[in-house]
């Protein structure tokens, strides 16, 4: 085993001298602990931010917030994609309603309303529904409605020549064809104005038609449109 070895102790002379050297002018020590270019420059003014007033300081933040703020509005929202397209709005106009009266054998008889289009057996389930055992051999039930009609349910027609019934329509009258004016003779079928004035003109000339069959000898009228008017004109 070797001795440990120790540095040296300075003289205490040296030492001496050094301590007199402090305490004549203490900034030596400053000057190389801090000052010295072989430690760099001082910790305190390494590390010192410029003496800036507050409101500069406060400026300053604001406008870091709304920068970092506005950065990230931008880069949350969402590509901007294309125009959706524009729903197409009907412009025509709704259906009108229908009011019509169901009597006879249903549930609820009455006033009912319903759509354009609508039909006879939806009238009668708005009614209610017709009642058991109903005969509707008389009824269509696939007819569309119109507005203000009556339907009736399960009631037989009425026989002819009672109210209610259909009339037949009344058998024409005859026409006279000495009495005739040219505005009634017109409205004879197959004889127009020009025609009808013949015959008031032949009647003039030639005295009162004795017959049907003289009308031959009016110019204009032949054999088919004599037959015609036979059924309708007399003497």
């Amino acid at each position: 085993m070797f001795p440990r070895s120790h540095p040296d102790p300075l003289p205490t002379e040296r030492l001496a001298a050094l301590a007199d050297k402090v305490r004549a002018d203490p900034t030596l020590v400053y000057a190389r602990s801090e000052d010295s270019d072989e430690h760099g420059p001082p910790l305190r003014r390494r590390f010192r931010l410029p003496n800036l007033p507050r409101r500069g300081l406060l400026a300053l933040g604001v406008a870091v917030a709304c920068a970092v703020i506005g950065l990230g509005s931008w880069w949350q929202s969402p590509a901007a994609g294309p125009a959706p397209d524009l729903a197409l709005v009907s412009t025509s106009a709704p259906a009108p309603d229908l009011v019509v009266n169901v009597i006879g054998e249903v549930a609820t008889p009455g006033l009912v309303t319903t759509t354009s289009g609508a039909r006879v057996a939806d009238a009668i389930h708005l009614a209610g529904g017709m009642k058991p055992g109903t005969d509707l051999h008389n009824l269509n039930l696939a007819r569309k409605l119109t507005d203000g009609e009556q339907i009736a349910v399960g009631i037989p027609p009425p026989p002819p020549g009672q109210p209610g019934a259909p009339q037949a329509a009344a058998p024409q009258q005859k026409l006279n064809l000495n009495s005739a004016t040219p505005a009634e003779l017109d409205a004879l079928p197959g004889v127009g104005p020009v025609t009808a004035q013949r015959i008031v003109d032949h009647r003039t000339r030639k005295g009162p038609f004795a017959s049907v069959d003289q009308l031959r000898d009016v110019e204009g009228i032949g054999d088919s449109k004599l037959a015609k008017l036979a059924d309708l004109v007399h003497t």
